[in-house]
């Protein structure tokens, strides 16, 4: 019990009471100052006003609400005034505020900041496209740190609506193919069609007829300028069918065409095809040693392909490390020559790899199953979110990336929703499977029976080999089923699955057996798995910790004996800027590779089936670094990867390249860069100047103020009023539709994020039906309130001293007694 003084100063008080006890105790030989000093003490602690804090669970029959409702411009397209509606019929039942969002902006982010922790529930009533303010996805992670509710409310979609845009970069090189991607996205998920028109420099480069069924669809293509300066390219739609807005359908991309970078490649063969590839793409310098740090001080990138550690000297080494620091890139490419075959192991030049040069632990050999409870007592009781938000927790572990990953939904029978097992370790999987589990509703006529849930885990799991990892995630209710859960559980131990059990709290009876004791806790004591037992609350989420996996050294040894094995290639991380414009996909094999082991912090792009690094990226100081631990695709011996340097998988070199150079533009003269923009969003604007001098620059004719903001460093903001292209003294920018009506329809991507925070998800009719019975249920939480333990103190003084009274008067009447004895005998002798 944790004891606190609302008062403390009043303790001072006992200092006299000690002095006068002691002066006291001086005078006298009896108890009866101890006593009195003993209730002075407790008469002073109580003046001190001792509280202690006590866990209780309270909930609200009218639980406060926030109705945040998106009535910005791109809301036109759902029906009008389900904000409105739904407000007005909580209000009349719970206090409720109403929050209105209107204008050009979406700032929901902002919203739910503002109320998360006060106490109320937040209802967003909106697309769930957030494009001002603080970003949604932090703002809901902080919602949930903050145990507050987060509702969405999806309108009903009345009117579809189409909407463009171009990707792809604004500074491109000169004669080079530039890759670009037109974005075409549609409100509904129906079928759509409409006529693409692309133009090139205000002249038509394409035009075709597209149809859709998706919400969204890339359209790639490309395009070389031979001209240095600047250039457009402007894109409309001419929908066919319904479109609400077309003030989306046209978009425009300035682009700055640059000379080709200078890089240096060192290399025993140039005319491999990593180097003819960098030839075509850019203004390539090579030498078969390193030349020095004057040679290379106008080179945006240094590749060093296949080099033997003893080929660079410690000042080589020190030069390249301040080259890259400065801002500069650098890319190593592999071979039989390098990296663990190159005694690059503890040296110098490993300090500026994202790799260490020895065997990459193994972290394959993971199969996990989660086991959701998805029956109608979940709905029932308010649990479907946190099953689902836990789930998704789960599969977000970092030590999972690497795991196959199956899930299972139960109520009366077990159904596999990821069809299978999956691999985490590509991004678009584990999206998948997070899309897959926040769309799981309960069949209303099903019952709950986890031992058909662990019969279909079984059966996936019979026929794996390695870590077999079981997570069963429900309210608990499982009194129907208990029985044959805990056969199947034993059935699925023999097997060596690790067992584990998150049960969310809840209001379900059918937890509890006759003697008030859980089901799930049963179970698990059953099996001897206490340890593996979670019962947490709404709103938490269980933190399961997974080892490492290490791979058995005979393995290690069998893979050593094999050469020329064939090892298919994954993008471990589609995103970045290297991979992202491969499609998720690299077609065939590689046959070798240099066995190494990414440090902290450093990023896998590209991977073999077996979990090897080929392409590691990291940051170090300004500069890019690029470890490519496979050949150059000649490989002077043995011949490792020829198949990344044609077709579309040439795409990652020529991504790689760009990425380590960076900014491909000449570090002289007077240097702009400024992205496009939106209407009515700003643009900043970076002028570096090289040369001495003040920049005096004009946005289509009129002066702008640069301010200095570092070192030859000027920046200002502009932000053009009408739409369209723009000039800064020969430098391009474009203006765009407002950024509101970029992104139309509902945005999915918000809605395991909701569930995570212990809400839910409702259309507009559900939303009427269940969302204060389901706000109700949420408010029950635990509270620590101060108790007054002052009476109590009191109390304890009041008997102490009524004892000390009691006790003193038994002996005043015992000797009073005795003495009246003693006279009495004394009266009789003399008689």
């Amino acid at each position: 019990m944790n004891v606190s003084l609302e008062q403390p100063e009043m303790l001072l008080l006992v200092i006299p009471v000690i002095l006068a006890g002691f002066y006291l105790l001086r005078n006298t030989k009896t108890k009866l100052v101890e006593w009195r000093m003993l209730v002075a003490f407790l008469l002073v602690l109580a003046l001190a006003s001792p509280v202690s804090l006590v866990t209780n669970v309270v909930s609200e029959d009218n639980p406060s609400l926030v109705v945040v409702s998106d009535e910005t411009g791109s809301m036109s397209i759902f029906q009008e005034g389900t904000g409105t509606d739904l407000y007005e019929a909580l209000t009349a039942k719970t206090p409720t505020t109403f929050i209105q969002l209107t204008g050009d902006k979406t700032s929901l982010g902002d919203a739910v900041l503002q109320y998360s922790g006060s106490g109320s529930q937040v209802v967003l009533v909106t697309d769930g496209n957030n494009n001002a303010g603080k970003d949604l996805t932090e703002a809901l992670e902080f919602a949930r740190e903050t145990d507050t509710r987060v509702y969405l409310v999806e309108p009903e979609l009345e009117v579809n609506d189409l909407s463009v845009q171009v990707l792809g970069d604004k500074t491109v090189v000169v004669e080079n193919d530039n890759e670009f991607e037109i974005l075409v996205s549609q409100a509904s998920e129906g079928r759509t069609s409409y006529f693409l028109k692309v133009y090139v420099d205000g002249e038509l480069f394409q035009s075709r007829r597209f149809s859709q069924e998706t919400r969204e669809m890339t359209i790639p293509i490309t395009r070389a300028f031979g001209t240095l300066g600047a250039h457009n390219l402007r894109v409309v739609i001419e929908p066919d069918g319904e479109d609400l807005n077309d003030i989306n359908n046209e978009f425009y991309k300035a682009l700055y065409v640059v000379p080709k970078p200078k890089i240096t490649l060192v290399t025993d063969e140039p005319d491999s095809p990593l180097g003819q590839i960098l030839s075509n793409l850019y203004e390539v310098s090579v030498v078969n040693d390193y030349p020095g740090a004057d040679k290379i001080e106008d080179s945006k990138a240094l590749v060093l392909d296949n080099r033997f550690i003893n080929t660079l000297s410690e000042k080589e080494v020190k030069e390249i490390k301040t080259y890259v620091s400065d801002g500069n890139g650098l890319i190593v490419v592999g071979g039989e020559g390098a990296y663990n075959y190159g005694n690059y192991l503890n040296s110098s030049l490993e300090a500026l790899l994202p790799v260490i040069s020895k065997p990459s632990e193994f972290k394959g050999g993971r199969n996990i199953i989660l086991i959701l409870d998805v029956s109608p007592s979940t709905d029932a009781h308010g649990t479907l979110g946190d099953i689902l938000g836990n789930a998704i927790f789960i599969l977000r572990n970092e030590n999972l990336k690497d795991a196959n990953a199956g899930v299972i939904a139960f109520g009366s029978t077990g159904v596999d929703v990821s069809d299978g097992f999956v691999f985490l370790g590509l991004p678009r999987n584990l999206e998948t499977l997070e899309e897959d589990i926040s769309q799981l509703t309960p069949d209303q006529q099903s019952e709950t029976y986890l031992d058909q849930g662990l019969k279909t885990a079984k059966e996936m799991l019979e026929t794996e080999d390695g870590e077999l990892d079981a997570i069963v995630i429900t309210d608990g209710g499982i009194e129907d089923s208990y029985g044959q859960s805990l056969a199947e559980a034993k059935e699925l131990q023999e097997l060596g699955v690790q067992f584990y059990f998150i049960h969310i709290r809840s209001t379900a009876p059918s937890q509890l057996d006759p003697t008030r004791n859980f089901y799930a806790e049963k179970l698990m004591q059953e099996l001897g798995l206490e340890e593996n037992y979670f019962h947490i609350d709404m709103g938490e989420r269980a933190n399961i910790e997974f080892d490492r996996i290490e791979k058995p050294p005979e393995e290690e040894e069998e893979e050593e004996d094999v050469e020329l094995d064939a090892y298919p290639l994954l993008v471990y991380s589609p995103n970045h800027f290297i991979t992202r414009n491969v499609d998720g996909n690299v077609t065939g094999m590689i046959t070798g590779y240099n066995d190494v082991t990414p440090k902290a912090g450093a990023e896998r792009l590209i991977i073999t089936v077996t979990g090897k690094p080929v392409l590691t990226t990291w940051r170090f100081g300004l500069g890019r670094v690029a470890a490519l631990s496979t050949d150059n695709g000649e490989g002077g011996g043995r011949l490792w990867a020829p198949v990344l340097y044609s077709g579309e998988n040439a795409r990652l070199i020529s991504g790689m390249s760009n990425w380590a150079i960076g900014n491909p533009r000449a570090e002289e003269g007077a240097v702009l860069d400024g992205p496009d923009t939106w209407l009515g969003t700003p643009a900043e604007l970076t002028l570096i100047m090289y040369e001495e001098g003040v920049p005096k620059l004009k946005l289509d004719g009129e002066p702008l103020d640069f301010a200095l903001t570092g070192r030859n460093i000027y920046e200002t903001t502009v932000s053009p009023d009408t739409p369209g292209l723009h000039d800064i003294s020969g430098y391009p920018l474009a203006v765009n539709y407002p950024l509101e009506f970029r992104d139309v329809g509902i945005n999915k991507e918000v809605e395991p994020l909701v569930l995570a925070t212990g809400g839910n998800i409702y259309d507009a009719r559900e939303a009427r039906a269940l969302l204060l019975k389901d706000a109700r249920q949420n408010s029950e939480r635990e509270v620590q309130e101060p108790m007054s333990l002052k009476m109590y103190v009191l109390l304890a003084a009041l008997l102490l001293y009524l004892s000390e009274i009691i006790v003193r008067r038994i002996r005043e009447m015992r000797r009073l007694r005795k003495l009246q004895a003693v006279q009495a005998a004394k009266e009789a002798a003399g008689e």
